[in-house]
């Protein structure tokens, strides 16, 4: 029998921030009044939060076609939102999750937050935030025993190219708000999204204290003007989606449902050390099936499964890499040797 989570949440709860704009106030909350504020810039500010341990997301595999919609959770004890005592939201932690290529072995998908501000109110178990976002690709720490991947890492680095190997070189992919490609801040919002209606093994209602919703359309990755780079983060991003079904195919939705826990008093060395794992991700791979996330499913249970023939369309493009960019690439590593 699931606990009740209000025997959980421990007293200091002072509350006001989100009557202190009547622009704050449902159905449409106006936050434009408050800046949009760098995750790890107000650790110090931070009082009490609430985790995501169900991170629900939820994407078309096959555009236009909803009978192809998949849901999937992400990585849990990852995802969290830290406030005052009086509700003010100062931090949002985002979530992780992979999935694995038949040729290139796990790869890696981060909703990094890039900015956020917003309100909490536990005594309404209420909330409204926005946040700007980009989607972080890179390559698990197990996708580098593939030869393949080795092989890239060591071409494009010898050379002077970047590789997406970590985070810190991770893939960018910019999202925008759905069906407005000029607005990059996105709603969090009280609820679960109202664009479809999701299974009962992605619904937390017995166990949640609260749920909130976010609908992103994903962009084109932003070029760089070197093709060299460019092409290799095309064929990385083809194989991601590929393996995941379109998860970040440019004009894909995706919109995720986060499941909180109860609030919790803020333990700021705690969380500190919480976001710079998560920043730097050294250590994380998520692939699925194996990650402590779930693979993607569909509306009655039924695994996604990738195309038969991914391995052989990744082997195709890599190759047409290789023709067209190999020349360029060995002049650059031999320049660089010589110096």
């Amino acid at each position: 029998m699931p606990v009740d989570p209000v025997a959980a949440v421990p007293p200091g709860w002072v509350g006001g921030f989100a009557q202190s704009d009547p622009a704050f106030a449902y159905p449409d909350p106006d936050l434009s009044s408050l800046p949009l504020l760098g995750n790890m810039d107000n650790i110090a500010l931070l009082q009490r939060q609430q985790a995501v341990l169900w991170p629900e997301f939820s994407w078309l595999t096959v555009p236009g076609d909803e009978a192809s919609r998949a849901f999937q959770m992400f990585a849990p004890d990852i995802s969290r939102v830290g406030y005052t005592d009086e509700g003010r939201i100062y931090s949002i932690i985002c979530p992780q999750q992979g999935t694995c290529s038949p040729s290139y072995g796990s790869l890696n998908v981060e909703v990094s937050v890039t900015g956020q501000r917003g309100w909490v109110d536990e005594t309404a178990r209420t909330l409204a935030g926005e946040l700007t976002v980009e989607a972080k690709i890179w390559f698990s720490p197990s996708a580098k025993q593939s030869p393949l991947v080795r092989m890239l890492w060591t071409l494009l680095s010898e050379s002077g190219y970047r590789f997406p190997v970590d985070k810190a070189h991770a893939i960018r992919v910019p999202t925008f708000r759905r069906d407005d490609a000029t607005q990059p801040v996105l709603p969090l919002r009280t609820g679960e999204t109202d664009l479809f209606a999701s299974p009962g093994f992605a619904q937390h209602h017995d166990v949640a204290w609260a749920v909130g919703h976010i609908d992103v359309e994903i962009g084109a990755i932003e070029r760089t003007g070197d093709a060299v780079v460019d092409d290799v983060e095309h064929l990385v991003m083809d194989a991601f989606n590929r393996s995941s079904g379109n998860l970040l195919l440019p004009g894909t939705v995706l919109s995720w449902n986060v499941w909180f826990t109860a609030p919790a008093l803020v333990d700021r060395q705690e969380w500190q050390e919480h976001a710079e794992k998560w920043r730097e991700s050294i250590d994380a791979d998520h692939g699925s099936p194996d990650g402590p996330g779930t693979s993607p499913r569909y509306f009655d249970g039924s695994p996604f499964v990738p195309s038969g023939d991914t391995a052989e369309q990744e082997t195709e493009a890599l190759i047409a890499y290789l023709d067209q960019h190999l020349p360029t690439l060995t002049a650059a590593r031999t320049a660089a040797r010589g110096r």
